[in-house]
């Protein structure tokens, strides 16, 4: 049985961050029925990442830039809780904090988004596409060498914005955030994961505490989706092992079947030049292992100067 104090939750202020946030309050609510509304608190913390918009993230520092400030709050006391995107956490989390709970995970494609819908293939000739993703821009040179990829900031009202203005052809969200804004674009088209591999963690909501505040961790149990918790686990130990950052266009997805866990993988040349899969299968307890491994492989694959001009 919990008590009843207030839960402060930390999180970005864009409108995609507070959605995240107010599901997690809504699942606490229904958790807790002890717990009223007016006890929960949303408080917006302004990132770094944030307050970059003019050029990638991939130049300013990687993923750290999106969770510092919000860390800081968590360990200072100042926040309970913290709300994340976890395809924006970094690996290694600060001592003293933890992954309490993962949230049910949502749909993990990608949407291919143009005035009308079109498949990777019909994007016109030599078109400009926008992204802010390493990922998306080396896996779609990969496959269409021909096109310009210019970098694309902002939240996703942002991004629609310009496409309606002629920016840019096409450009690329995240199924999840769209289904979470609930939006649904005219010009969309949903990417199958074997055209586009997902970011690591991609769709999936993690929530992060102190890892000795016995309090809010009587809160959260109630709140951690375990499938959603292996599959994360093992798409994040591979990326551990490769060190992947902001810098580095890296994609995972693992998938439960009923029968064991599969494990998908791929890291390619920023340029789109060179990209490598790989898959693994095996039991669900393995998934960990079955994601350092994977990562292991692909790094002896590319070499110590993959990355290199």
């Amino acid at each position: 049985m919990v008590d009843t104090a207030t839960l402060t939750i930390g999180t970005r202020g864009s409108p995609l961050a507070l959605a995240q946030a107010q599901e997690t309050r809504d699942r606490l609510l229904r958790a807790h029925q002890g717990l009223r509304e007016d006890q929960i608190a949303i408080r917006i913390i302004k990132t770094t990442g944030d307050q970059i918009q003019d050029r990638a993230l991939a130049e300013a520092g990687g993923k750290g830039l999106f969770t510092k400030e919000i860390e800081d709050a968590l360990l200072s006391g100042e926040i309970d809780l913290a709300v994340h995107s976890m395809k924006d956490m970094p690996t290694k989390l600060p001592d003293g904090l933890i992954m309490a709970a993962y949230l049910p995970r949502e749909d993990v494609r990608d949407v291919l988004l143009a005035m009308q819908p079109m498949t990777l293939a019909e994007i016109p000739q030599g078109a400009t596409v926008g992204t802010a993703s390493l990922r998306r821009k080396a896996f779609l040179l990969a496959r269409r060498p021909d096109l310009q990829v210019v970098n694309f900031r902002g939240n996703v009202q942002t991004r629609l914005r310009k496409l309606e203005d002629g920016v840019v052809a096409a450009t690329f969200l995240a199924l999840a955030g769209l289904n979470r804004l609930k939006i649904a674009p005219p010009g969309m088209r949903v990417l199958q994961t074997d055209e586009m591999l997902p970011a690591v963690a991609q769709g999936a909501i993690g929530i992060e505490s102190r890892e000795n505040d016995a309090r809010v961790l009587d809160y959260l149990k109630a709140l951690d989706d375990a499938p959603t918790r292996m599959r994360v686990e093992a798409e994040r130990a591979m990326l551990a092992v490769l060190d992947g950052s902001c810098r580095t266009p890296i994609a995972a997805l693992a998938e439960l079947d009923g029968i064991g866990m599969r494990l998908r993988g791929a890291i390619a040349r920023p340029d789109g030049s060179e990209l490598i899969e790989i898959e693994r299968r095996g039991p669900v307890r393995d998934g960990v292992t079955m994601g350092a491994d994977a990562g292991a492989e692909l790094k002896r694959r590319i070499g110590p100067d993959f990355f290199k001009d």
